[in-house]
């Protein structure tokens, strides 16, 4: 609680623009300065990696079943697929395609793309119930066997979101100095679901650069451990 508490009060790198320039976004990139801090080691990397495939392998392998059944629910739910396909970014800057289970009823990957909001009529039956328990995200765990993703990460976002948000918080981009996660430290911290403010998105920032900066297989470990109970207690993802 007292990191938390640290944490919340130490903001001097997530600065908020409330304007951004009329003009058309730049591609993301890294600038190394000392705002971050070191890279992870190599040792840290080649572990993490063999951590993410071992685990990310045993859950697919045992979660088949659900996942099969959650597939075919989804078709019968709504008319559609059942996996959906976004652009996201990744590390340094690098576009990949995240797998999801769909749970609305467009499926938006352009320019402009509207975070789901509580009580949100593009969201399917099931797809509530798939969003409030993040079961829609386990067909990341491909990703995370590709190595386009961690286990551990900071939450990627939608590539437009990115584009945005860049522009109007200081150092985002350096959330993409690390792969992206399907849980991260700011979600362990109940930053989960929508950030209808800059000044909330901000703070979601806040925690994924202090992971950025503090990256390590213990602390990833921590918040792996930590997820469930993040999951099942959350309120404020629809």
């Amino acid at each position: 609680m007292a990191l938390r508490e640290q944490l919340a009060e130490k903001a001097d790198w997530v600065a908020v623009h409330e304007a951004a320039p009329a003009h058309a976004p730049a591609p993301l990139r890294l600038i190394r300065t000392t705002a971050v801090g070191q890279q992870p080691t190599r040792g840290y990397r080649i572990t993490k990696r063999v951590t993410d495939v071992t685990i990310s392998l045993f859950l697919l392998v045992v979660l088949l079943p659900l996942l099969a059944v959650v597939a075919l629910a989804i078709r019968l739910n709504s008319p559609g697929a059942a996996i959906f396909r976004q652009w996201r970014i990744g590390l340094d800057g690098q576009d990949f395609r995240i797998w999801k289970f769909r749970t609305l009823t467009a499926a938006e990957d352009g320019d402009h793309i509207a975070q789901v909001t509580r009580e949100d009529p593009r969201v399917t039956r099931i797809g509530r119930f798939l969003r409030r328990t993040s079961i829609d995200e386990l067909p990341q765990l491909i990703n995370v066997v590709r190595g386009e993703m961690s286990l551990v990460g900071p939450r990627p976002h939608a590539r437009a979101h990115d584009f945005y948000f860049a522009e109007r918080i200081e150092n985002y981009a350096f959330r993409h100095s690390v792969k992206p996660g399907l849980t991260g430290w700011a979600q362990v911290n109940g930053l989960r679901g929508e950030t209808a403010t800059l000044e909330e998105m901000s703070r979601r920032v806040g925690f994924d650069l202090w992971y950025v900066r503090q990256a390590r297989l213990v602390l990833d470990m921590q918040i792996l451990f930590a997820t469930p109970r993040a999951v099942f207690l959350g309120r404020n993802a629809w």
